[in-house]
């Protein structure tokens, strides 16, 4: 089912996307005056950063409310596709992106297009979900939903690869892999706790239950993961595995 995003509700619970990103953007490690892509902007504050840093930024992202929020930033933001970027061939340095690519449903033109808009020599920087991703949390929203009679929900769609299977579809697109890490990284969640990342992140798939049983589907979702990722104060802590990468247009 297509993710959907609500900009105030990513505020308060995605907050982390963007703090959590400093490992990305040090291996980005942006240039003034590089003309440099942040594919999949969302809210546009990690473009900001790019921006500070003395970077020429521009913006997309696919989902329109994302957008308007990344241009009430002041980002130079366009809407569209990873698959369909609307840019002249080369036309930048670098294209970044950070917490998006596992929603690509085409992966292999997706990188087509990165590679395209790249200039000769040009850098592919970005982090995903890695093999192993939000399993546990995956796994007990799936069950809920199949106990509703709403199994073909809890597939969501994403793509999780493992270092060595991200590496072979990189160089099968004419990138030169520089520097690969799959690493485990729990991520505590905001005051919202899980069912302020449910209703955020499985946006997409609650909207399409009646809305009498969404609230059951996140609660019962939630206390089937008490005992894997609550801790006895009560805090969560979600079970992320990233993918970062640096590949260069061969």
């Amino acid at each position: 089912m297509p993710q959907t995003w609500d900009p105030v509700a990513y505020g308060k619970e995605g907050a982390f996307v963007h703090e959590l990103a400093g490992g990305v953007l040090e291996w980005l490690a942006p240039k003034p005056g590089e003309r440099i892509l942040d594919l999949g902007c969302g809210d546009g504050q990690l473009t900001q950063r790019i921006v500070a840093l003395g970077a020429l930024a521009t913006a997309i992202d696919a989902s329109p409310e994302m957008v308007a929020a990344a241009r009430d930033r002041k980002v130079a933001a366009d809407h569209g596709s990873a698959e369909a970027l609307p840019y002249p061939d080369q036309t930048f340095d670098a294209v970044f992106s950070n917490a998006v690519l596992h929603w690509v449903r085409g992966q292999d033109e997706m990188m087509q297009e990165v590679r395209r808009v790249l200039r000769a020599g040009g850098r592919f920087v970005a982090e995903l979900g890695g093999h192993g991703n939000i399993a546990a949390i995956r796994v007990a929203f799936a069950a809920v939903l199949a106990r509703h009679g709403f199994a073909s929900l809890g597939e969501r769609g994403n793509y999780y690869p493992t270092a060595e299977a991200y590496t072979r579809r990189l160089e099968k697109h004419g990138f030169t892999v520089e520097r690969m890490l799959h690493f485990p990284r729990p991520t505590p969640l905001g005051e919202g706790g899980m069912q302020g990342w449910l209703r955020t992140f499985c946006r997409g798939a609650l909207s399409e239950l009646p809305g009498s049983l969404r609230e059951a589907v996140i609660e019962e979702t939630a206390a089937l993961l008490v005992p894997a990722l609550r801790d006895e104060d009560g805090h969560w802590t979600a079970d992320y595995v990233r993918l970062r990468f640096v590949a260069r247009r061969a």
